[in-house]
């Protein structure tokens, strides 16, 4: 990934590897966009080639802008620092329908870097480096400060000696905080261009700093500038690459129940029945949390024992600690820690599962 034209080598590299590339049969499933951006990127962390497909082809059909940003998010979100090879690759078939036309087309490019996600190791680290920064409570004060901020002084803290998440804030909000819509977060518009050129300037490789930035250019998040400030953590460690262990699942119509999510009705339906019904963990949110605010708990909690899982998970001490930190520290006043809950949850997910399946049958 070494050179002077990263971008231009990673979509030659592209088009080389889809002239060897066989895509599949266009297959889509019968579900509704949301399902279907749920299922692939599920199906993605966990490994599923034939799943991801089939969901990347219905977005394909139905709202192929949807498909090309959520693949370029799901680079930098599930794969990141584990596989920027892959990260690369994916952010190199951003660069427009007429480029991809000349590659093969639309169907041949998606299924080519769904596969691509698919196979790659996993890190979540700039998901979760993101979510501490926005929930934690210990850093609150940082975020209502930054939004006052200075660029330069934004620089300052992100390539400064503070702890990861203060370091992380400042970028954030440095790149913008208005392309987000956060509760947590007030809107600034940032200067995306001194605070990439800073990163290279801090000693992240420059490829790694082309590669975010053009992906932030694409996507707009700010997962992609995380995944650069990771990256000289990583090179530090020694790593390992596991599975995580997942809860039992079934089959709601064409899709695994964990791809009923709180981003889709049919999802958020479930929680909220789910929540009316015994189950230790029902009781438990109804004794613990707001009504107004208990199917989106419940959904934030079923995503961290069910929805975040992954295969080829990439285990280093950064990530392990922003995964524990966004695990049991970020769930709001009412659970400042998870611990209970989140394993009460992992305990009735086939509870949860029996809702799913009653309420939506064969039709989602």
């Amino acid at each position: 990934m070494n050179g002077p034209n990263p971008l231009s080598i990673t979509r030659q590299k592209l088009a080389d590897a889809i002239c060897q590339y066989q895509p599949p049969v266009n297959t889509p499933l019968n579900v509704s966009p949301w399902i279907a951006m749920s299922a692939l990127q599920k199906a993605i962390r966990r490994g599923q080639d034939g799943l991801a497909q089939r969901a990347a082809a219905t977005l394909l059909s139905t709202s192929p802008e949807r498909l090309w940003r959520r693949c370029g998010c799901i680079a930098f979100e599930d794969v990141g620092v584990a596989d920027l090879d892959t990260v690369a690759i994916v952010t190199a078939a951003l660069a427009g329908k007429r480029f991809r036309a000349s590659l093969g087309g639309e169907w041949a490019v998606a299924s080519f870097i769904v596969s691509k996600l698919v196979h790659a190791p996993k890190c979540r680290g700039a998901d979760d480096l993101l979510m501490g920064a926005e929930l934690h409570p210990a850093y609150e004060r940082a975020r209502l400060d930054f939004a006052c901020r200075t660029t330069a002084d934004l620089i300052g803290i992100a390539v400064g000696s503070a702890p990861l998440p203060i370091r992380s804030l400042a970028l954030w909000f440095g790149v913008g905080t208005d392309r987000r819509s956060s509760p947590r977060l007030q809107p600034r518009r940032g200067d995306p261009m001194a605070m990439f050129d800073v990163l290279s300037e801090a000693g992240i490789p420059p490829t790694v700093v082309e590669i975010a930035r053009e992906g932030f250019r694409k996507v707009g998040d700010a997962l992609c500038p995380f995944v650069a400030l990771l990256h000289p953590l990583r090179q530090h460690e020694t790593v390992v690459i596991e599975d995580d262990a997942f809860p039992p699942e079934v089959m709601v119509g064409e899709v695994p129940s964990w791809s009923l999510d709180v981003y889709s009705r049919p999802g958020r339906a479930a929680l909220h029945a789910f929540l009316q019904g015994d189950s230790k963990t029902a009781r438990w949110v109804r004794a613990h949390v707001p009504a107004a605010r208990r199917v989106n708990f419940l959904g934030t909690v079923v995503f961290r024992v069910e929805g975040q899982l992954c295969l080829q998970r990439l285990r280093w001490p950064v990530a392990d600690e922003l995964r524990r930190l966004v695990d049991f520290e970020c769930h709001g006043p009412h659970c400042p820690d998870a611990t209970e809950i989140l394993q009460l949850t992992r305990d009735d997910i086939p509870a949860l599962n029996e809702v799913r399946l009653r309420l939506n049958g064969g039709s989602i």
